[in-house]
């Protein structure tokens, strides 16, 4: 059978079809071009199950985060967010935002850094979601510390915070995304937390 391509992103219709919603295939095409650029495999999604995220739309202003860094979250999430953290202030747990809402460019960006620091990138798409396949770009994800824990660490699970969240944040509909040994062959992250399904 003939392979016909897209004539936004020049792939071919099946595997849009499979891999990127009819209404992203712009953004699945950006998304293409960042993985060219970058040298990241192109059977990436399907070994790693992960689905194209789509950017956020509607954001809304988070705050800052540990850092003074000013930081978006969906509009739908950040009322579930404040009740979570009010709730734990309440519980005397101290939640504090690591990062939450990121581009797919700024996910190039990440990756690009970590490149020139010598990393494979075999190593850094264990800890890294290439650009399209962070949950961040929803908006919807948030990466969480607490005061005296070491920052984006697999540590993070020996706190009362991480604690606290594994009895606690399913009640604001906040999952724990990538657990130990995940099907996405990501690196365990008791520190990264969706809202949402």
């Amino acid at each position: 059978a003939r392979i016909t391509p897209d004539a936004d992103t020049g792939l071919p219709a099946l595997y849009l079809r499979r891999h990127f919603p009819r209404r992203q295939t712009r953004y699945g095409g950006r998304v293409r071009e960042l993985h060219e650029s970058l040298g990241i495999p192109r059977d990436y999604a399907r070994r790693h199950c992960l689905p194209l995220q789509e950017e956020a739309r509607d954001l809304a202003d988070l705050g800052t985060d540990m850092y003074g860094r000013p930081q978006r979250l969906s509009a739908d999430a950040l009322p579930a967010w404040r009740a979570l953290r009010a709730a734990a202030d309440a519980d005397g747990i101290q939640l504090q935002v690591v990062s939450a809402y990121r581009s797919a460019d700024y996910q190039a960006g990440i990756i690009e850094r970590k490149l020139e620091a010598g990393q494979s990138m075999e190593a850094i798409l264990r800890v890294s979601a290439a650009p399209g396949f962070s949950e961040h770009h929803t908006g919807r994800a948030l990466d969480l510390t607490t005061p005296g824990a070491a920052t984006l660490e697999p540590e993070f699970e020996h706190t009362p915070a991480f604690a606290w969240l594994r009895e606690e944040a399913g009640k604001f509909d906040f999952h724990l995304s990538f657990p130990r040994d995940n099907r996405h062959g990501i690196a365990y992250e008791p520190w990264h937390w969706r809202h949402g399904a």
